[in-house]
């Protein structure tokens, strides 16, 4: 009987060719190899590969947030489960000190070993999911060639491991904010109200708090001028309707004075831009999605006749054209509150400072992303266009819809 180690190699040659039934045959071999046992040493060997793979991805820029959304978008939820697993396993044995925004992530997936064994974890995470064992032998051997098959993406903050990694990293306090929970309070509300122009109202205010927010924070901190880099965060654009979901984050990067690249094959977008930034980029996409996905549900029942083909025009027109207004009315927002903030603490003082945390956003950018590319925004269907604009724009009511402006979206050009 060939090495497990041999029989794992051939079933994810296997699975990464066309053949089928020669995958079926080698996934058969490793349930032969696993019957003397009870499968215990091909599971322990299945388990222990995934591990080393998914701790040596974190050099090569994958965080387990990234990780966890690759896997569900491409195999579903109990192989996303399964990554999880790794990464707590891949946690218990790391030295401290550790990243705190890593325990962060982990803690946002809920990671944790719950196994008591870990050379039967495979069949205790197969019973928990309901899989028999070809199944749960098929997914692993599936996980493992999707995070084998990764490429390497931007780092973007210094992982586990790595000089530097804990590092005060600038990522904002999620709680205990009273102005975050007011700015929570108000999207909340926001996304409950069928109403586009509270809707739109609520929104505006909270990133006026925002911007007000930021803008305190610049002068407190003025980072650029420490020599600190900007920091980054990835927010998932899945289908369906991905570029529409992507213009959105750029929309709301945009006017709070951030930077994002669109990354169609893996699934996300990335932000760059200061703390205080990142925290309302992440907010508000949050719950501007919620809300165009809401409003464009309410006006596709609303229109007459069309297809499967036009609807997916009217609801792919309508959320790029809600990115579009809203992006312009958060903008118009993040202006005033610069406005007020220049009469406050006087221009010499606080546009220096904007200016060159701007400046350190962009080389960022640069350092990071130097090969990206733009995807020139197409319009399908003019009544969807129209129905967007309006969902996101509470001068409509009263006045005529703005004409169609002309927007990109920036995207990385190869595996970054």
């Amino acid at each position: 009987m060939p090495d497990v180690d041999d029989l794992i190699n051939d079933a994810l040659a296997a699975v990464r060719g066309t053949d089928v039934r020669l995958a079926e045959r080698q996934l058969d071999r490793l349930m032969i190899a696993g019957a003397a046992d009870g499968g215990v040493a091909v599971d322990a060997a299945l388990v222990r590969r995934l591990v080393t793979r998914v701790a040596r991805l974190a050099p090569r820029g994958g965080q387990p947030a990234d990780l966890a959304r690759i896997a569900v978008r491409r195999l579903g939820a109990a192989s996303a489960a399964l990554v999880v697993d790794a990464l707590a396993a891949q946690r218990r044995d790391l030295p401290d000190p550790v990243p705190p925004w890593w325990d962060a992530h982990l803690r946002d997936l809920d990671a944790q070993v719950w196994w008591d064994d870990d050379e039967r974890h495979l069949a205790a995470w197969a019973g928990r999911h309901g899989l028999d064992r070809f199944t749960a032998l098929r997914t692993a051997v599936d996980v493992l060639a999707l995070v084998e098959g990764l490429p390497p993406i931007a780092v973007l903050r210094p992982p586990p491991g790595v000089t530097g990694a804990t590092r005060a990293v600038s990522t904002p306090v999620r709680s205990g904010s009273r102005m975050l929970d007011r700015v929570r309070a108000l999207l909340a509300k926001a996304e409950s109200t069928t109403f586009p122009a509270e809707a739109e109202a609520l929104t505006g205010k909270a990133q006026e708090l925002m911007a007000r927010h930021s803008i305190d924070q610049a002068l407190l901190a003025p980072g650029a001028e420490r020599g600190d880099l900007p920091d980054g965060v990835r927010l998932g654009t899945d289908p369906p309707y991905a570029g529409a979901k992507a213009l959105l984050v750029q929309e709301v990067a945009a006017a709070n004075r951030c930077e994002a690249v669109w990354s169609d094959d893996l699934g996300f977008t990335t932000v760059l831009g200061w703390p205080a930034d990142l925290e309302a980029v992440e907010l508000l996409y949050t719950s501007l999605l919620v809300q165009a996905t809401a409003a464009m549900l309410r006006g596709r029942g609303e229109r007459r006749g069309g297809g499967a083909r036009r609807t997916r025009g009217y609801d792919e027109s309508f959320l790029n054209a809600f990115a579009v207004r809203i992006g312009e009315r958060l903008r118009a927002a993040t202006e005033e509150a610069n406005r007020q903030a220049v009469e406050a603490a006087g221009p010499d003082r606080l546009l220096p400072v904007l200016a060159a945390r701007t400046e350190a956003v962009r080389e960022h950018l640069d350092t990071l992303f130097p090969g990206v590319t733009r995807a020139r925004l197409t319009v399908h269907d003019e009544e969807g266009w129209s129905s967007g604009t309006s969902a996101a724009d509470r001068a409509s009511l009263s006045g005529p819809a703005p004409s169609r402006p002309t927007r990109q979206v920036r995207g990385r050009r190869g595996p970054r």
